[in-house]
């Protein structure tokens, strides 16, 4: 006779529906054997010799890497290769196959609660459950005044009987499922609606999907993209191999962006009291300077802590930026702006700016691209505050390059971080069409290299002097000009320069 067991630790999903069955390698199995005093025969034998004794005596239940026993010709291989070998060996004799399993949790997706999605099923019976229908779809709950729990643990829909129980056409009577899916049912798939959102017929048309997926950037939190991204993508390889969708995914990049902490470097919270409120930061110093402050911080994927004193530092320099453009007193624009002629640095400085911010953009480098026009408009501040500006030859020859041309330019590269008081500017130099309306300003190649260069000087590795040379001077100009410097002559102490490395764009470094 065989004895049977019945116990509520049996896992329906394992298998076939049953236990493992290996009580001295499977710590739920090992106290189910110790409790019915079942046989406990050991297959993997510990490598450390005190756990192995401790096995050997049925005290402990070994569930790591060692070495087989008992297994008849596959004793005495470690277990990676005993899995191996056992799985060539069933499969060659028809018993089983290598596989790899995959799971989903999805124990959070049946909600005993009003909000969310009614599951489309009628129960009929206590054993026959049966979908809607299409042209019953789609299914929504009903309207209520009471979203409260009856109580009785079921789902609040439960209280409402004339939306529970149904007749169906010949007459059998079946009950609603009262529990509800989550939100992020309806959100798996909501990059697909948006393909098509007005269609009444189906989720969306064939053609305008092969179209447009599949989605070529999706931006996220850690957090999001484990409960959202886990969850869509699931459902999306359901609906290619169902024939719904043409991509067997449904993005082409993800970047995750970091979490910002409190000014304590914790996670923000209530309990911890260093939550920040959007809506007084944008009370206080407006939309524009959280909006710009939040790209600042760092690096898109960093975690970073917020600061009260960096959150100003932009605000004054949005301050900054107005007051350059915009008279105080009346309101219009400065006559430096409307006035003031360009000189080549400032043009060049113009150029390389709409070439870096545009280049951080594509690369999420918001926060270096907000450095970079910081660094045009301290300079553009510099350069306004000094009277009789004169042309440089290069632009004399072009009559469109005015102040006024340049600062619109920078506007339009200050709009995607700022776009509330970029609109307001391009507004008062004299444009009646949003900025959006406008193509991106381009770069010139050539303007944007540099006419000279600074390169430090050192001496056995520390730095001595800085020279100026020209950017297109070869090594040994800038040889000859280091080794002029006095304070260079000085360090070497007479001594003659057994090497000197030149690093265009960075250093000079003569070893003696």
């Amino acid at each position: 006779k065989i004895p049977i067991w019945i116990s509520d630790y049996v896992l329906i999903s394992y298998g076939t529906g049953a236990i493992m069955a290996v009580p001295a390698h499977d710590e739920r199995d090992f106290e189910f054997a110790k409790k019915f005093n079942l046989p406990i025969i050991q297959v993997v034998e510990p490598p450390d010799e005190k756990e192995a004794e401790l096995a050997r005596q049925e005290k402990l239940c070994f569930i790591g890497d060692g070495k087989a026993i008992n297994s008849g010709q596959f004793s005495g291989l470690p277990t990676p290769k005993f899995k191996e070998e056992i799985t060539k060996w069933l499969e060659g004799r028809g018993l089983g196959k290598k596989a790899i399993n995959y799971k989903l949790r999805d124990w959070l997706f049946s909600r005993q609660r009003y909000w969310g999605e009614p599951f489309p099923i009628l129960h009929i019976g206590n054993e026959r459950v049966i979908g809607l229908s299409e042209k019953d779809l789609p299914l929504l709950p009903p309207k209520t005044k009471d979203y409260k729990p009856p109580g009785t643990g079921e789902s609040p829909l439960a209280k409402i009987s004339e939306w529970v129980e149904v007749s169906l056409p010949d007459g059998t009577k079946a009950r609603r499922e009262t529990n509800t899916m989550p939100q992020w049912a309806g959100s798996c798939w909501y990059y697909l609606r948006y393909i098509d959102p007005a269609n009444d017929k189906r989720g969306w048309e064939a053609e305008k999907e092969k179209y447009w997926m599949p989605v070529d950037l999706y931006i996220g939190g850690a957090e999001h993209a484990v409960l959202h991204l886990l969850y869509s993508r699931f459902w999306h390889k359901l609906l290619y191999d169902l024939g719904y969708v043409s991509t067997k995914e449904p993005f082409k990049k993800l970047v995750n962006q970091g979490m910002i902490l409190g000014e304590d470097g914790q996670k923000m919270s209530k309990s911890r009291g260093n939550v920040i409120n959007p809506d007084d930061i944008i009370t206080n110093y407006g939309a524009d300077s959280m909006r710009l402050y939040e790209m600042f911080m760092g690096p898109l994927e960093a975690t970073k802590p917020w600061s009260m004193q960096g959150l100003e530092g932009v605000y004054r320099f949005l301050q900054r930026v107005w007051r350059i453009i915009i008279d105080e007193d009346s309101g219009g624009l400065c006559e430096a702006v409307k006035d003031a002629n360009v000189d080549e640095q400032t043009l060049r400085l113009l150029h390389q700016t709409i070439k870096k911010v545009g280049n951080d953009i594509e690369t999420f480098g918001f926060n270096t691209a907000i450095s970079q026009m910081m660094i045009f408009v301290n300079h553009l501040s510099k350069k306004l505050a000094t009277e009789n500006t004169e042309y440089t030859e290069s632009v004399r020859s072009n009559s469109q390059l005015s102040m006024k041309s340049v600062v619109e330019k920078f506007v339009l590269i200050l709009a995607p971080f700022a776009p509330h008081i970029a609109e307001e500017l391009w507004a008062r130099l004299g444009h009646n069409k949003s900025l959006a309306c406008e193509s991106w300003p381009e770069y010139d190649k050539e303007l944007i290299k540099e006419k000279e260069i600074e390169l430090a000087v050192q001496v056995n590795g520390k730095i001595r002097d800085k020279i100026v040379v020209a950017a297109e001077a070869d090594e040994e100009q800038i040889k000859q000009k280091a080794l002029s410097l006095q304070k260079v002559i000085s360090a070497m102490g007479g001594k003659v320069a057994k090497k000197v490395i030149v690093i265009k764009s960075r250093l000079v470094n003569i070893v003696v």
